[in-house]
């Protein structure tokens, strides 16, 4: 096998782990985003019928 071959099939394997790494970190944030959004909204709905009261 040639070195530029060798070369070319690790940049690929690289390219397809980081396009698999991206999506997994990426649902991650969304999933720790989406829980934070719900905290924030459940302290401000407790802080809204504080005021109500």
């Amino acid at each position: 096998m040639n070195i530029g071959d060798i070369m070319f099939q690790l940049i690929v394997f690289f390219m397809f782990a980081a396009v698999i790494s991206a999506a997994v970190i990426g649902s991650t944030y969304a999933k720790n985003r989406k829980a934070q959004l719900d905290r924030i909204e459940k302290k401000l709905n407790s802080m809204s019928e504080d005021q109500n009261d």
